[in-house]
């Protein structure tokens, strides 16, 4: 399964009516076969322009990430489902790359013997 990133802009509301949004928005991936792997608060800021939701103006929003592995054709359904929550501003799902291994891009015997260059 791919893995992703949902990036979630919810309405200004208390901690607790976030907390519910978040957990519905969890147990929807989960109840579509989704594995989730992380949930990120990224904080309440002024979003960069006013957005039109569900007959509401926005000028605050909390940012989250969630990290999630689900097969490509729940994201879909996904985003219709979170278009019609009307705690959801703005919902972005974005497939991320494969982490690859960090390591030393060349052996180290080689990056270890400086070459001389220089004409005798």
């Amino acid at each position: 399964m791919p893995r992703y990133e949902l990036a979630l802009i919810l309405k200004a509301m208390q901690r607790p009516e976030t907390a519910a949004t978040l957990r519905r928005t969890v147990e929807t991936l989960m109840e579509r076969g989704a594995v989730v792997r992380g949930l990120e608060n990224l904080g309440e800021r002024r979003l960069p322009y006013k957005i039109s939701k569900h007959n509401e103006r926005h000028t605050r929003g909390g940012y989250f990430l969630i990290d999630f592995h689900a097969a490509p054709g729940i994201v879909t359904g996904l985003l219709d489902h979170l278009d019609r929550d009307i705690d959801v501003v703005r919902p972005t799902v974005l497939k991320t790359d494969p982490v690859l291994p960090r390591g030393p891009c060349c052996p180290v015997e080689v990056a270890s013997k400086p070459q001389d260059t220089r004409q005798k």
